[in-house]
């Protein structure tokens, strides 16, 4: 492969003889040739500019040429250039500590044109290769992360659209669900939930009461309170929910909106619905989302209660009412709230209806 003269050597020697030798016979193959007469000096050099390629002497003041490639391969913007170590050392123990500091190839003085040729030329193409790959790589990554966020904006519109569905099925707003989507979003920070799982949350709870959509409109408009049969029928709008989502996909923000569906209105202490499941076996997206839920529901007007006050809504779910106990709730997503009790009258006021 013929080389471009842009293709730049480093040539690193304290003998300024040899720096200038080789510097002729680089640039009779058609290269360019910068110059460093120290290990010091060559380090900046790269640092300044990268080469395509560094000749090393070994045997120089201060550091020496192992050092030098040491510290090269050591840094992740200098690792992959190839080092040729030009050296009147012969011995095995040499060339060893040379290919240990990531020496890829070795020169003895005097240098002889034909393998100097030979081996640069041999490198730079190994290099070539291997830049290409490197391109490749980036590209192919850069389309995945391209690709991954259009699937992530699909999933968020995905999201939207059905929690706008279940909205026209329900006495609850719009504005419900992005507040609880921030209820979620600051429990699971608080909890120390990492950001992958925060985001997550955000976007799949807006989901919990999609299976309302499949509850007869003369349960779910029903002014007056339900009877038994009527109550019975509501309380298959978890199972109904996690159906509908679990035949949209398989991403992350489905899954935990599964979870959140199937799990919102079951209770720590296994007093909930629809499975009566208790404790640690409710998946923590659902109990956190599942508080967030009850204190808007607390602060909304409803047929059969007023709005609560911030400070009522707080003193029910923390010390009960009856209706609402702490025995319900996860007692660190409990706590959690406590502390973060101020952030959710916040959603409530930047967000109400």
């Amino acid at each position: 492969m013929e080389q471009s003269k842009q293709t730049t050597l480093l040539v690193v020697d304290d003998d300024e003889r040899n720096r200038k030798l080789l510097g002729a016979l680089l640039v009779a193959e058609g290269y360019a040739a910068r110059f460093s007469a120290s290990g010091e000096e060559a380090l900046a050099s790269v640092a300044e500019r990268l080469p395509d390629l560094i000749l090393l002497d070994v045997m120089m003041p201060g550091l020496d040429g192992f050092e030098v490639a040491r510290r090269l391969k050591a840094d992740a913007k200098s690792s992959a250039i190839p080092i040729v170590m030009v050296t009147a050392l012969a011995d095995r123990d040499s060339r060893l500590k040379g290919l240990e500091a990531g020496v890829e190839e070795f020169l003895t003085k005097p240098v002889d044109r034909a393998e100097l040729r030979a081996r640069v030329k041999n490198l730079l193409r190994i290099k070539e290769y291997n830049d290409f790959l490197a391109d490749h790589n980036r590209l192919l990554e850069e389309q995945v992360r391209a690709r991954t966020l259009q699937l992530t904006e699909s999933y968020r519109d995905t999201i939207f659209a059905l929690a706008r569905a279940a909205e026209f099925h329900d006495e609850d707003t719009g504005l419900h669900v992005k507040r609880v989507s921030h209820y979620s979003a600051m429990l699971a920070e608080r909890l120390g939930m990492d950001a992958g799982f925060r985001d997550a949350i955000f976007y799949a709870s807006p989901m919990h009461d999609l299976g309302k959509i499949g509850i007869p409109d003369a349960v779910m408009l029903k002014p007056s309170g339900l009877d038994d049969e009527e109550w019975r029928v509501m309380k298959r709008h978890p199972e109904l929910g996690a159906q509908i989502l679990g035949t949209i996909s398989e991403s992350p923000y489905m899954l935990m909106g599964i979870d959140i569906a199937l799990g919102h209105h079951e209770r720590w202490d296994g007093s909930g619905y629809p499975s009566g499941r208790c404790g640690g076996e409710i998946p923590l997206a659902a109990r956190i989302m599942a508080l967030g839920d009850v204190y808007d529901a607390l602060r909304a007007k409803r047929p059969y209660k007023p709005p609560f006050t911030h400070e009522r809504a707080v003193e029910t779910i923390t010390q009960g009412d009856g209706r609402t106990v702490p025995a319900h709730f996860d007692p660190a997503v409990l706590a959690a709230f406590r502390d973060c009790a101020g952030g959710f009258r916040e959603i409530f006021s930047t967000h109400a209806d």
